[in-house]
Parts: structure tokens; C-alpha cells; sequence
């Protein structure tokens, strides 16, 4: 008997503490659960209280702030190049490929990887602007960039805004070539061909025109642009161009 009571004794006790184990274990959980919700519903709270404009001038997000925010959202992958844009960029490719030229196209490319400037306010203006395409030498200098001028480039503020990429690339004597739908591959292959032999004889210097009796365009220099007639404006929007202007 006395060995019965003591196994009872000891199972009960041994319950006893597995219990405060688990129930302490679930009260620490919920102890820390609370403590996250009340640190989110403070930042969620502050986030309100704060228009965005004052955060980004103030303070910018943390990392981790960041990171929870990409966690509770969702996000799908979009084209990079409208299929216009990147009919021009394969005809320069081509153009490119069949002139071994050595050099190479990159899609939407930001000004500030490729501008710098002393005025942190003219950086500033060009930083997080792009270009759709850039023509990049076989040692990655920037030679010459190709805006596609669709329908939406035609709206709003969007010339002024061509125009400040264009003045920059000028200032730093990149080339700034404008496409339409109204131009084709052969086109660029002009184009193409204008600044390799502006590049051959020198980078400031107007290029010769190709010979022959084919009708070209002027040449090209530092900071010139081709310009297609100007769209109709009655035009109906091409299928083609459905990328919003930048």
C-alpha cells in the first residue's frame, strides 16, 4: 500500500509540473503575440499619423520595416519592354551584331548609373529617370540612348520630362535617339552606323554620311535625336506601346 501511495503521490506531483510547464510555455507565447500586436498596431498608428511625404524627407523606412512591409504584400512580374520597345532593341542588337561591333543593348537603364554630377540637385532631378534602351561600348561607356516615342509619350509632362534626359545626356555627351512607330530596323541600322563612325574618328566630332544614294538623315552628334514626323492627332494608340511613359 505504501508503495501504491507513493506512485501516486510522485505521478501527481509529475503532472503538476508538466502542466505549469505547458501552461507556462502557452503564456509566454501569448505573452510575446500580444506584445507584437501592440508594436504593430503602435507602428501602424504612427504610419497613419505621418503623411508619406514627411517620412521619406525625415526619416527613411529600416530595414526591417521594410522587409515586413514586401511580406504582407503581394507582387507579379510585368514585361520589362513594351513588344515596341523591344522591336527597336533587337534591330539594335542586329545592327550591332552584323557591324562586329562588340558592343551591347541593355533595357531600362536609371541616369544615375550612368550620369554623375557635382549639383546634388541635378542628380537628383536625373536619378530615377530611365532611359528604354542604352547603347553601352565593349567597355560599358555609355555611347548613345533610344527613347520610344509611343502614344503616351505625347501626354502630360512627358516632354518636358524627355527633354530633362535629353539635356542630360547631351550635357555629358551621350547621344539621344528618338524612335517612333513610324521608324523601323533599317532605321536604327542608320543609326547604328552614324555612331560607329562617330566613334571611329571622334566622339565629338559630326560623323560622315554613309555614301551611296540611299536617303538618309542628318548626321548624328553629341546630343542630336532622330525625330519621325509628329504622330497624328487622331491617331489611334498602337497595340504595340502599352508600357506607361517614364
Amino acid at each position: 500500500m505504501t508503495s501504491i501511495a507513493a506512485n501516486i503521490v510522485f505521478g501527481v506531483v509529475f503532472f503538476g509540473v508538466f502542466a505549469a510547464f505547458i501552461a507556462g510555455a502557452y503564456a509566454e507565447r501569448w505573452r510575446a503575440r500580444l506584445a507584437r500586436d501592440r508594436w504593430k498596431k503602435r507602428r501602424d498608428a504612427r504610419a497613419k499619423a505621418i503623411p508619406l511625404r514627411a517620412r521619406s524627407e525625415t526619416a527613411p523606412l529600416g530595414a526591417t520595416e521594410q522587409l515586413d512591409i514586401v511580406m504582407a504584400a503581394t507582387f507579379e512580374k510585368r514585361p520589362l519592354l513594351s513588344r515596341a520597345e523591344a522591336r527597336f532593341l533587337y534591330a539594335a542588337e542586329n545592327a550591332i551584331k552584323d557591324r562586329k561591333l562588340g558592343w551591347r543593348v541593355m533595357a531600362q537603364v536609371s541616369l544615375g548609373e550612368i550620369l554623375s554630377s557635382p549639383d546634388p540637385r541635378a542628380y537628383s532631378t536625373i536619378n530615377s529617370k530611365r532611359v528604354d534602351l542604352l547603347i553601352v561600348s565593349g567597355v560599358g561607356e555609355p555611347l548613345a540612348a533610344i527613347e520610344y516615342q509611343g502614344q503616351g509619350h505625347y501626354r502630360g509632362s512627358a516632354p518636358v520630362r524627355d527633354a530633362t534626359k535629353k539635356e542630360a545626356l547631351r550635357r555629358a555627351g551621350v547621344r539621344f535617339i528618338e524612335v517612333t512607330p513610324e521608324h523601323d530596323a533599317r532605321d536604327v541600322a542608320r543609326e547604328i552606323e552614324r555612331i560607329a563612325l562617330a566613334v571611329e574618328t571622334s566622339p565629338r566630332a559630326p560623323t560622315a554620311q554613309p555614301g551611296g544614294n540611299q536617303p538618309t538623315r542628318p548626321a548624328l552628334r553629341d546630343g542630336d535625336s532622330i525625330l519621325a514626323p509628329t504622330l497624328p492627332a487622331q491617331s489611334t494608340p498602337s497595340n504595340l506601346d502599352s508600357r506607361p511613359a517614364r
